[in-house]
C-alpha cells in the first residue's frame, strides 16, 4: 500500500510540472532577461541542492537583476491589477509630472539667458562683461556687442500739442560739442512745457572768440522738418514782440534761478508758468541744465533724436569729412585701417587743470605766471598746488602727455605703422613736445596734412568749421582713443556706441595707470604691458547701462538703443 501511494503521488506531481500553465510559466520566467537564474532563497526548491549543499553564485557580470517595481509594471512584467502595480505607476506619473513642472519652471530662465544680449555690468569701479570665445582684435570689439544693439531713438512715443503755452530762447554757450548738447537740451524742455523753440543762438565764447551762426555749421531746414513731429521751432524771434533788447538782460524777460541737472518737474513748476504770463522767456545760464535720470525715458529718446539725427552737419562738411577720411584709409597704397587720436594738451587746458607735467624750470614757471594770470582765484601764492597736482595725477585726473599716449598704445599692441589722424588744437610745447609720440607712431597727420591749402582755407572762417571736420573724421575711424575728458570725446564715443552698435573700438585711457608706471622705476616693461591689457579690455565702448554711471551723451543705451 505503501508503495502504491508512493507511486500515485508521483504520477501525480509528474502530471503536475508537465501541464500547459506550468511549462508556460517556467519558461517565461527562464526566457526573461530581468529574472536572477538562482531562485530566491525564500521560493520552493530553495537554495540548497540535493545534497543540501548551497548552489554555487554565477559571476557578478553573468548575473540578472530584477527591475524597480515602477518599470517592470511600465513595461508590463507584472500584473497591472496586482497592489504593487497600481502604487508603481502612481509614483512613476507622479515622479515625470514633477520633471515636467521643472521644465516649465526653468525654461523661459535658460531660454532668457541664452538669448541674453551683450551687456557688461559695473561693480564699483570694475566692470564685467561676457566672455566670448573670439580671438582678440586691436581694431574691433566682440561680434556679439555689435549684434545685441540697434539704433531706436527715431521711433516717436509723444503726442504732439495742438497749442503752444508760449516760446523759449537760449544762447548755446561754449565750444561747438557744448553747443550741440544745449541744443538738444533746448529741444527737451520745449517739448516738456509744450512751448515753441526760437532757434537757438550760438553765443560767442571767450576762448574760441568765433562768430558762427547756427546757419553756418548746421543744416537749418533739416532741422527743423525732422523735428516737426515733436517740437515747433520758428527761425527767429515774432516780428509782434518789440521788446527784443530785453531778451537776457532784463529780468522779467529771463529765467535765471535754474539749478544744474534740474528735472522735467523743475520746468513744469518753476519755468512754465512765467512763460505762460510773459509769452516769450530766455534762459541763461543753460549749460547742463536738464538732468537725465530725472526726466521721462521719452525726453531722453527725443535728446538722441536730436543729436543722432536732427543736427546734421552742412552738406560742405560732411563731404569735405568724407574725403579726408578716405585719404585716411588710402595712404598706404591700399586700404588701411586708422586711429583717430583727440589729443587735449593745448595751453589753455594745461594750465587749467593745474596739473604738473614734464618739462624744464622755465616752462613751468611760465605756465605758473599763466595761471595766476588767467586763474587768481584758484592760484593764490601757488604753494599749495604742487601737492595737489600730485594728487590729481595719482587719480588719473590729469591730461595725457603726447608721449605717455604713446606709451599706452604701444603698450596695448598697435604698432609703429599704424596710422593716426591726430584732432587737437596748438599742443603746448609744439615739436618737442610731441617728439616721443612721432617717434613711436611716425604716421601722425592732421586735416592740415590731408587736405590742400585751398581746401582748408573755405573752413577757416569758422573755428567751429575746422572742429566740424576733426568731430566728422574721428567718428569714422576704425578706433577712437582720448587723452583726457571733455565734450568733445562723450559725444564721438555716444556716436559710436549708437551709430556703430558698439561695434568700433572707442578707447578711454587709464590715466592713473600712467601714474603707477613713471612712479615705479623698477617695474619691468612686461609687467606694464600686462597691466595695460586687462585694465583696457573693458574699456573699449562695450555695451553697459546708461544711468547712473554716465549721461546719455556718452552711452545712449538704456533710452535710445533697443535690444537688436
Amino acid at each position: 500500500m505503501a508503495e502504491l501511494r508512493h507511486a500515485t503521488a508521483a504520477a501525480a506531481a509528474t502530471r503536475a510540472s508537465s501541464s500547459p500553465a506550468k511549462r508556460d510559466a517556467e519558461s517565461s520566467a527562464s526566457s526573461s532577461p530581468f529574472v536572477a537564474s538562482s531562485s530566491s532563497p525564500r521560493g520552493g526548491g530553495g537554495g540548497d541542492g540535493k545534497d543540501g549543499a548551497p548552489r554555487s553564485s554565477a559571476p557578478l557580470h553573468h548575473q540578472k537583476y530584477h527591475l524597480p517595481s515602477p518599470l517592470r509594471s511600465l513595461l508590463a512584467l507584472e500584473d497591472p491589477r496586482s497592489p504593487t502595480a497600481s502604487a508603481s505607476y502612481r509614483i512613476l506619473v507622479a515622479v515625470v509630472a514633477c520633471l515636467f513642472v521643472a521644465a516649465l519652471v526653468s525654461a523661459p530662465s535658460v531660454w532668457s539667458r541664452i538669448n541674453a544680449p551683450y551687456l557688461c555690468r559695473k561693480d564699483g569701479i570694475r566692470l564685467h562683461c561676457p566672455r566670448v570665445n573670439e580671438r582678440e582684435s586691436l581694431w574691433e570689439n566682440p561680434h556679439a556687442a555689435a549684434a545685441s544693439w540697434k539704433p531706436c531713438a527715431e521711433r516717436r512715443n509723444l503726442v504732439p500739442e495742438n497749442e503752444t503755452s508760449g516760446y523759449i530762447f537760449i544762447h548755446a554757450e561754449g565750444g561747438l560739442n557744448q553747443q550741440r548738447i544745449a541744443i538738444c537740451n533746448a529741444v527737451a524742455i520745449a517739448k516738456i512745457m509744450n512751448a515753441t523753440l526760437i532757434l537757438p543762438v550760438l553765443k560767442q565764447d571767450q576762448i574760441w572768440k568765433d562768430q558762427t551762426k547756427f546757419e553756418d555749421i548746421f543744416d537749418v531746414d533739416y532741422f527743423i522738418n525732422y523735428l516737426k513731429d515733436d517740437v515747433r521751432i520758428v527761425r527767429d524771434i515774432p516780428e509782434w514782440f518789440t521788446e527784443k533788447d530785453e531778451l537776457f538782460t532784463s529780468i522779467k524777460r529771463t529765467v535765471k534761478n535754474i539749478p544744474k541737472y534740474a528735472s522735467a518737474q523743475f520746468y513744469i513748476d518753476n519755468v512754465l508758468p512765467r512763460i505762460k504770463d510773459k509769452k516769450i522767456m530766455s534762459i541763461k545760464p543753460f549749460v547742463d541744465r536738464l538732468g537725465y535720470d530725472n526726466v521721462p525715458m521719452e525726453i531722453n529718446r527725443l535728446r538722441c533724436r536730436v543729436n543722432y539725427h536732427a543736427l546734421k552737419f552742412l552738406p560742405e562738411i560732411e563731404e569735405m569729412a568724407e574725403k579726408l577720411a578716405t585719404r585716411m584709409r588710402n595712404r598706404t597704397g591700399n586700404v588701411n585701417p586708422y586711429m583717430a587720436l583727440h589729443l587735449r594738451f593745448e595751453k589753455g587746458m594745461v594750465g587749467l587743470s593745474f596739473c604738473d607735467f614734464a618739462g624744464t624750470r622755465e616752462e613751468k614757471a611760465m605756465m605758473a605766471d599763466y595761471r595766476q594770470k588767467q586763474w587768481p582765484r584758484r592760484f593764490k601764492n601757488g604753494s599749495h598746488l604742487w601737492s595737489l597736482a600730485l594728487e590729481k595725477r595719482k587719480e588719473g585726473r590729469c591730461p595725457l602727455e603726447p608721449g605717455e599716449i604713446g606709451i599706452i598704445l604701444r603698450a596695448m599692441g598697435y604698432t609703429k605703422e599704424t596710422q593716426i589722424y591726430v584732432a587737437s588744437g596748438q599742443v603746448y610745447g609744439g615739436s618737442n613736445r610731441m617728439a616721443p609720440l612721432r617717434n613711436m607712431f611716425p604716421n601722425l597727420v592732421t586735416k592740415e596734412d590731408l587736405a590742400s591749402k585751398e581746401e582748408i582755407e573755405h573752413f577757416k572762417k569758422h573755428v567751429t568749421s575746422l572742429a566740424a571736420l576733426d568731430f566728422l573724421v574721428c567718428l569714422k575711424s576704425d578706433v577712437f582713443v582720448m587723452t583726457h575728458g571733455g565734450n568733445f570725446a562723450k559725444l564721438i564715443i555716444g556716436f559710436r556706441r549708437y551709430m556703430g552698435r558698439h561695434r568700433l573700438k572707442s578707447i578711454k585711457p587709464d590715466k592713473g595707470l600712467m601714474s603707477k608706471f613713471f612712479g615705479d622705476p623698477y617695474m619691468p616693461w612686461a609687467t606694464f604691458v600686462e597691466d595695460v591689457m586687462i585694465t583696457h579690455q573693458t574699456r573699449t565702448g562695450l555695451p553697459e547701462s546708461t544711468f547712473p554711471h554716465y549721461d546719455l551723451w556718452e552711452n545712449p543705451l538704456t533710452p535710445c538703443m533697443c535690444r537688436a
